[in-house]
């Protein structure tokens, strides 16, 4: 049994194999199981499936964060400030475009935290983020 229960998230792509490279090689995620329209990676301990999508007509809406646009629709993992640092700088060593560069969101109030956001290769948007403090994850 698990301590903290996985979550399960199932995402559109465009190209099964760009997204398996992305995924794997820039996320290092692994590989579980995958069938002709879709591929199982272990996210950080989750479960997120990437689908083969048919059309890509689709538009995300954004809302304003702290200053930032950030897209209304998106993902992510949060992890512990070492780790956020080490994949910072890992994703700007292979040159990753970020929507909102890596940073300190709500600085010096209830929340503050380390984050940044880029896209895979489908246009889905993915933020990883870290607290200082567990504690801060749901403080109001």
């Amino acid at each position: 049994m698990i301590d903290v229960p996985r979550f399960h998230l199932a995402i559109p792509v465009d190209n099964l194999e760009e997204a398996r490279q992305f995924y794997t090689e820039i996320l290092g995620c692994t590989v579980g199981r995958e069938a002709e329209r879709w591929i199982d990676f272990n996210f950080y301990g989750h479960q997120v499936s990437v689908h083969l999508r048919n059309s890509t007509n689709e538009t995300i809406p954004t809302n304003q964060v702290d200053g930032e646009t950030v897209p209304a629709r998106h993902f992510g993992v949060i992890l512990d400030i070492p780790s956020w640092e080490r994949l910072r700088d890992q994703l700007q060593a292979k040159n990753i475009t970020f929507l909102i560069q890596p940073q300190i969101r709500f600085k010096g109030k209830v929340g503050e935290q380390a984050t940044m956001f880029f896209r895979d290769p489908s246009g889905n948007a993915i933020e990883l983020k870290a607290f200082a403090s567990d504690a801060q994850v749901f403080a109001t």
